[in-house]
C-alpha cells in the first residue's frame, strides 16, 4: 500500500502542472519518484536575473506532509540563507518541534497543513478580502515614485549658501563665519 504522502504529491504535482507558477517549471528528477523534484527558476524580464536559470532539488520525506522537504540550489549562488553546498535554511523548512535556542517561534516553522501552493493561495485569499489588488507583472511591481515638491513656506530644502550666483543669504550676509572652527565661542 502506498502511503499517503504519495496521493498528497500527486495532487500537488498536478496542480503545479496544471496552473504552473510564474517563472517556474517543476518535473520530476525520476517519473517512478514522486518524492524528487527538480525546479527550474527563471530569471525574471528586465531584472538583474534576466535570462538567468537557476536549478534546485525539492526532496519530500515519507511522511510529508507532518515532515518539511528539503529545498537545495543545485546552481552555485551566494544568499545568507543557503549553504555553501546549496541547501536553503529558512525557519518554514524546519521541522516543527520547539527549539528556545533556534530564536524561532513555532508557527514559523513547517506544519501539516502546508504544501507547496498553500501559502501563496492563502495570501491571494487575504488580499481580495482586504481589496488589496496584487500586482502581477513586472511593470505593476516597478512602481516609479517622485520626490515631494518643496514646501513654499519651508526652506528645509534650499540652502542659501549653495545659491548658484553667490554664496550670500537673502539678506546680503555670508552664510558662514569667517572662523568656522566648530567652536561655539568663535
Amino acid at each position: 500500500m502506498a502511503p499517503s504522502s504519495q496521493k498528497a504529491l500527486m495532487l500537488e504535482l498536478k496542480s503545479l502542472q496544471e496552473e504552473p507558477v510564474e517563472g517556474f517549471k517543476i518535473t520530476l528528477v525520476d517519473e517512478a519518484d514522486l518524492y524528487n523534484w527538480e525546479v527550474a527558476i527563471f530569471g525574471p524580464p528586465n531584472t538583474h536575473y534576466e535570462g538567468g536559470y537557476f536549478k534546485a532539488r525539492i526532496k519530500f520525506p515519507l511522511d510529508y506532509p507532518y515532515s518539511p522537504p528539503a529545498f537545495r540550489f543545485l546552481t552555485k549562488m551566494w544568499h545568507p540563507n543557503i549553504y555553501e553546498n546549496g541547501d536553503v535554511c529558512i525557519s518554514i523548512l524546519h521541522p516543527p518541534v520547539d527549539d528556545p535556542q533556534s530564536g524561532e517561534l513555532p508557527s514559523e516553522r513547517w506544519n501539516p497543513t502546508q504544501n507547496v501552493r498553500k501559502q501563496v493561495l492563502a495570501t491571494k485569499a487575504e488580499a481580495e478580502r482586504d481589496g488589496v489588488k496584487v500586482p502581477t507583472t513586472l511593470a505593476e511591481y516597478c512602481v516609479r515614485t517622485r520626490a515631494p515638491a518643496p514646501d513654499e513656506g519651508s526652506d528645509l530644502f534650499y540652502d542659501y549658501c549653495y545659491d548658484e550666483d553667490d554664496v550670500e543669504g537673502e539678506d546680503g550676509d555670508c552664510c558662514y563665519d569667517e572662523d568656522d572652527s566648530g567652536n561655539e565661542e568663535s
